[in-house]
């Protein structure tokens, strides 16, 4: 009897203990639009989700052979971009057909990768994730893998109430984690908010820039979103997974070969190599690139007409490095 009426009062312990909430994620002000952080409802923010996200993150053995983590080629201080044009630091060792770009602000973007293959941050993990020459994991084996580590289990049952590990519920922990990575606190930032003044050869440099660069790279994330041919000389070969063809590749139209999406300038003086092969190594070749151009290419592309050969580069590099947030480093 005594027994019986042991388990009835754990049973109803149990049936009256709350279950934790996860706690809500407060983002880091200031944000580069508005006052809040876009978000999907399915996928709010909380405080054990982007804990979660970033072990991930960081967590070589999230790939197929356990030595490649999604930070290896997205490193923090280089604003989780890559020093490498190309890099070949995947599971295969073979080089990548495209340089890896900078993951901040993607809460407010669209149409993500080089040429938009991807909606949202949502989907944005499997490719990597399963790509034989970046991740190579199979999701299969990998979510085992994670289901036999108890710091996982408790991980993932913190952040969604369930230590039954999904890749659903990976891909919205790695999701959280990378809306959190916001840049929106550098020179430029304090100076439109009125808390510092730039100089005057950051302000020469930033009448520069509106004049010929803020078309594509448009204030205050400095890109339109858009796809564009860059001026670089067009591929004369085709790679097997179609990479090359830009834009093209995801929709299928002509107009769109070799076009690629417009990257952001903010902490750009982090994130060389430039353009989507890596191509020039700093911001010098860059301006030289586009100062260099015939004017078939300018007119024909949209490019930076031909009074830019004739600005102060100095001036426009000078607020290039306005608009560096280093606190993103730390992240």
């Amino acid at each position: 009897m005594q027994i019986k009426r042991y388990v009835l009062l754990v049973a109803l312990a149990l049936g009256c203990a709350k279950v934790r909430e996860p706690k809500p994620y407060r983002f880091s002000m200031p944000l580069p639009l508005g006052d809040t952080v876009p978000q999907p409802a399915h996928n709010r923010a909380t405080e054990e989700g982007v804990k979660l996200g970033r072990m991930l993150f960081f967590d070589p053995r999230l790939s197929g052979n356990g030595k490649v983590a999604c930070a290896s080629c997205h490193q923090p201080r280089y604003s989780f971009a890559d020093s490498v044009a190309l890099t070949s630091r995947g599971v295969s060792g073979k080089q990548l057909a495209r340089h890896a770009p900078a993951l901040i602000n993607l809460a407010w973007a669209e149409k993500l990768f080089w040429d938009g293959g991807v909606r949202n941050l949502e989907s944005l993990t499997f490719s990597p994730l399963r790509h034989p020459d970046e991740m190579g994991a199979d999701l299969n084996v990998l979510l085992s893998r994670l289901q036999a580590l108890p710091e996982y289990r408790r991980a993932f049952k913190a952040a969604f109430g369930t230590d039954s590990i999904t890749s659903a519920a990976l891909s919205r922990a790695l999701a959280q984690y990378q809306r959190t990575l916001i840049a929106a606190n550098s020179r430029y930032d304090r100076y439109q908010r009125g808390q510092l003044q730039l100089t005057a050869l950051e302000l020469e440099g930033m009448q520069i820039f509106n004049q010929h660069c803020a078309r594509c790279h448009t204030p205050p994330l400095f890109t339109d979103g858009k796809f564009h041919r860059n001026g670089l000389p067009l591929p004369t070969q085709i790679d097997s997974a179609r990479q090359l063809l830009g834009r093209q590749r995801i929709t299928l139209n002509p107009a769109d070969f070799a076009k690629y999406k417009t990257p952001t300038l903010r902490n750009i003086t982090l994130t060389a190599p430039y353009m989507h092969d890596g191509s020039l190594p700093t911001l010098q070749a860059v301006l030289h690139h586009y100062a260099h151009l015939s004017d078939s290419v300018i007119k024909a592309h949209h490019l930076p007409d031909k009074s830019f050969r004739h600005t102060h580069q100095r001036a426009l590099i000078a607020f290039l490095h306005a608009l560096t947030d280093s606190s993103i480093l730390y992240r």
